[in-house]
């Protein structure tokens, strides 16, 4: 399967006001590192190829993803192909080690690697997460770096101590750095929460955000203030998480996790609105969501995670999908959407 150019997929948008340019659809791969379930390196490889088979040429990783299993595997598998064909990121904030406490798998990872992390948003620390990540991937060329899980949600009372790392430790000077001297092309943070975005921009030239939820069919408050700060600023949204963690993909028959837990009573009562509009108007659930956050001009690709070929192919044909411009409508007037979303029959 291979994308058209006038496809979805086969669109590329700039990422703010670096050279690069992304596809439409990206391969996020915390799945890779055995989020939730294991797969074998078989079975990742072959997710990968079924992606850029079908077009994708934006790939996302993280040292975090399955205590750097991820890594490994993604670059294994890329360096089969041209390097000027694709554009990759990875992320800093956490230096691995090899395990010295018991494994908890709280963490979400099935089999991960014998490491553990320790946060480092420090200079040094930054520096040294980008050389680790370069080895691992055996790829020198990393096009974007973005500083991973910055936010008072993941550090809670610690927020500020890590924070202060990032501003006054040399973090954000160690990115200027790698920016300025061509080591990198592109810089941002991988987070889950918008408000952390809103105060990096404050402190330092971003590029971009990969942002996970907070910008999907059940979720749209950063219409309100990240958004078009991001559009003001000329800051790239690099949107994952269009399916809240799995929620979406499936609807209320599925898997009800959201937002990395279980999905309480009001947001299954959500989506099963959302799904039965959808029905009515013949077009999957995973197609919208997949398909409304690429509408939002901020919005320069949709990061989406599979574990299996099979999978990737699925969220192809979700993304390249005809959707009525009735489906939209239909979805605000029962309040379903905010007014002032753009959607993609605008």
């Amino acid at each position: 399967m291979t994308a058209t150019i006038g496809s979805k997929i086969g669109q590329r948008r700039r990422i703010g006001g670096s050279t690069l340019q992304v596809s439409g659809l990206g391969l996020g791969t915390a799945p890779l590192g055995g989020l939730y379930r294991d797969l074998s390196d078989e079975e990742a490889h072959a997710t990968i190829d079924a992606a850029w088979d079908a077009g994708v040429r934006y790939f996302d990783t993280a040292p975090h993803y399955g205590n750097t299993k991820a890594e490994h595997r993604l670059g294994n598998a890329l360096r089969r192909y041209p390097r000027s064909d694709y554009v990759l990121s990875t992320k800093v904030g956490r230096r691995f080690v090899p395990r010295t406490t018991p494994f908890d798998d709280r963490e979400g990872w099935q089999n991960p690697l014998p490491f553990q992390a320790i946060y480092d948003y420090t200079h040094d620390g930054i520096l040294r997460s980008f050389e680790d990540s370069q080895q691992r991937l055996g790829i020198v060329d990393i096009d974007i770096l973005l500083v991973h899980d910055i936010g008072r949600v993941t550090h809670g009372d610690q927020h500020l101590h890590y924070w202060r790392q990032l501003t006054e430790g040399g973090g954000f000077r160690a990115l200027d750095t790698l920016r300025s001297s061509g080591a990198i092309k592109a810089v941002g943070l991988g987070v889950n929460e918008g408000a952390v975005i809103l105060d990096a921009m404050a402190e330092f030239d971003l590029d971009c955000a990969l942002l996970a939820g907070r910008y999907t069919l059940l979720e749209q408050s950063t219409l309100n203030d990240l958004l078009p700060a991001c559009e003001k600023r000329n800051v790239s949204i690099l949107l994952g998480g269009a399916f809240n963690s799995g929620i979406l993909a499936r609807g209320v028959g599925g898997d009800l996790k959201f937002n990395y837990g279980e999905a309480p009573r009001e947001v299954i009562e959500r989506v099963a609105r959302l799904e039965a509009v959808c029905r009515d108007h013949g077009v999957p659930l995973a197609a919208a969501a997949l398909q409304f956050p690429y509408a939002h001009p901020a919005v320069a690709t949709v990061l989406t995670g599979a574990r299996s070929a099979d999978e990737l192919r699925e969220n192809v044909a979700s993304f390249e999908q005809p959707i009525p411009a009735d489906l939209w409508s239909a979805l605000r007037s029962q309040g379903l959407l905010d007014s002032r979303a753009p959607v993609p029959a605008d």
